[in-house]
This record gives structure tokens, C-alpha cells and sequence, in this order.
């Protein structure tokens, strides 16, 4: 245990800017950036998250320092998801604000998921999070993954990139 408190502890930070070297401030606390141990402490950092989210009954996935949370409902159950998930994503920036982290709605993406029918009868567009007006989107990407939704302005055979 004494390893990881050397590695965490004693550490400054310094800012090179236009050839000059600012002061070298100590670091309270935080992860050196681009440890091979880094990604590992904030997964277990923010654990709690995915128990949160269980709570929630909603599915939770995190690589790296991104989270998604994901549920799966009826079409007609659509208002209410959107409800369930602000209530849940101000219980998370509660948490993270008490643990010293911020929740970005500006980096914050909404998708629908499923058949062009299922998602032509869901007519939100944009969802309030933290005062932050979220918009639908039609296509995200994930670490190597880029999902896009089909619309009916695709032609057939059309591609995307």
C-alpha cells in the first residue's frame, strides 16, 4: 500500500508557456497524467458510479475517464426515461462535485437506439441536464465504434463517413 501513496504524494506541476516556467504549485491530490496506473485509479475512483446507476435500474459503462449510462424502454416509456435520467444525473453530479470532479453537459450526447419506426414515434429532441439543453443525436462515436442512426433522407446505397 506504501507504493501507491509514494506514487500519489509529493508530486508538483509546472506550466511552460511563450519560453517561460511558471511557479511549480504541489498537487493535493489527483493522478499523473498518462500513468499507466492512471486509468485504473479513476475506475476505481469512481466506482460507486456504476452503484448508482444500479440503483437507477439504468446499465452503466465506463472506459478510460467516459461514462455511458444506457436504458432500455418502450417507445411509450420515453417521457418518462428522460425523467428518470435527470433525476439520476443530478444525483451523479452531486456525487462527483463531492469528489472533486465535474459532469460536462456540454459533452453530454443523447441517442435513441432501435428501428427507424420505434425512433420516428420518439419526438424528443432535446433533453434539460443541468440547466444544459442536450440534443438528440442521430450519430455518436465510441472508442472505434461510430454508431449512426438511419434516417429516410438516406438514400439506399448512400454511404456516410
Amino acid at each position: 500500500m506504501e507504493w501507491i501513496c509514494t506514487f500519489l504524494s509529493d508530486r508538483t506541476q509546472q506550466i511552460a508557456y511563450n519560453g517561460q516556467l511558471a511557479a511549480t504549485p504541489p498537487l493535493p491530490f489527483g493522478v499523473p497524467q498518462g500513468s499507466v496506473l492512471g486509468p485504473l485509479l479513476y475506475v476505481l475512483y469512481t466506482a460507486e458510479l456504476g452503484h448508482l446507476a444500479y440503483q437507477h435500474g439504468i446499465g452503466f459503462h465506463q472506459y478510460a475517464d467516459d461514462s455511458q449510462v444506457y436504458i432500455s424502454v418502450p417507445v411509450s416509456d420515453a417521457a418518462t426515461v428522460v425523467q428518470r435520467t435527470i433525476v439520476f444525473l443530478e444525483e451523479i453530479n452531486t456525487w462527483l462535485s463531492a469528489s472533486r470532479l465535474r459532469l460536462y453537459p456540454v459533452k453530454t450526447e443523447v441517442m435513441w437506439l432501435g428501428s427507424l419506426h420505434q425512433i420516428n414515434q420518439v419526438n424528443i429532441s432535446e433533453i434539460l441536464i443541468l440547466s444544459s439543453s442536450v440534443k438528440v443525436l442521430e450519430a455518436a462515436q465510441n472508442p472505434g465504434v461510430i454508431i449512426i442512426i438511419a434516417s429516410t433522407s438516406l438514400a439506399a446505397g448512400q454511404t456516410t463517413s
